[in-house]
């Protein structure tokens, strides 16, 4: 009783878990690529002092006491998350 064992050896890239290996390292590095494009690409929009200065005058001219959210500094941003008001400054 003779049993012969036929082993077709196949090349690495015919197996399918090859490639899902190969494709999470890829992936990571396409979302990076498309990050730093995205990043490059549309800069945030620096808002200068005279700028910021102006629009608080501004605001004070309205008869406004709080400052609009997207204009709070980081300290009075933060304050704000927990307080739900974002004063003026002086």
């Amino acid at each position: 009783m003779s049993v012969e064992k036929s082993t077709s050896y196949q090349p690495w890239w015919r197996f399918g878990h090859v490639w899902l290996i190969i494709a999470g390292p890829v992936l990571v590095v396409m979302a990076g690529i498309v990050t730093f494009y995205l990043a490059v690409s549309s800069p945030n929009e620096i808002v200068s002092d005279a700028t910021y200065r102006q629009s608080i005058e501004s605001n004070r001219n309205k008869g406004a006491t709080t400052l609009p959210d997207e204009l709070a500094p980081a300290l009075q941003g933060r304050n704000h998350a927990a307080t739900g008001v974002v004063p003026l400054p002086k």
